[in-house]
């Protein structure tokens, strides 16, 4: 009888409806409201977790995907994030546009916001658990490695990987083998 009192007490407990409601919310917030926002091209798709902020600065490409749980982080003021068309980008996938200061001294969440664009080019694929900081461009065709973090430029159709990420090779022409 005391398994059947337990659950009719959850069922009846109103903290179970509040945090329900709490994260009916979030995804409105993270997702619901930002999509509304966003400047996509034609048959762009993507998972319903995705979560987005600032979206009035997120641009996406027309035939782009963005996969399960990734994160694309406008700034807040200034900083925006422009994917290039049929982009790939994986599950996990974290991209922003806004990065504390780290001068001692002062906390690091007290301290101005760095915000510099992201563009990422055309046929673009970022592995799953790709990190993409602020100010980066990704040139056309390149293709990031599962679990890289991608600090600095990566030019066209290069292959990068590691932390932070390294030029590891070229995508080789059609025809040729891979």
């Amino acid at each position: 009888m005391s398994r059947v009192r337990r659950a009719l007490r959850s069922v009846l407990d109103l903290r179970v409806y509040g945090h329900a409601f709490r994260l009916l919310h979030f995804y409105g917030y993270a997702h619901v409201s930002q999509v509304r926002r966003l400047t996509l091209g034609r048959n762009v798709t993507f998972a319903p977790n995705v979560s987005f902020r600032n979206a009035e600065r997120i641009a996406i490409g027309a035939g782009s995907h963005i996969g399960e749980y990734s994160t694309l982080w406008a700034g807040n003021s200034t900083g925006r994030i422009t994917l290039g068309e049929k982009c790939l980008l994986a599950p996990r996938v974290t991209i922003t546009a806004s990065n504390y200061g780290i001068v001692q001294g002062t906390p690091v969440m007290d301290q101005p916001k760095i915000e510099r664009d992201i563009v990422i080019g055309d046929d673009v694929w970022l592995g799953i658990n790709t990190v993409v900081v602020a100010g980066v461009t990704i040139g056309d065709g390149a293709i990031v490695a599962a679990g890289a973090v991608v600090t600095k430029d990566v030019p066209a159709q290069a292959i990068v990987a590691g932390v932070p990420a390294k030029v590891i090779g070229v995508r080789p022409t059609e025809g040729a083998a891979a």
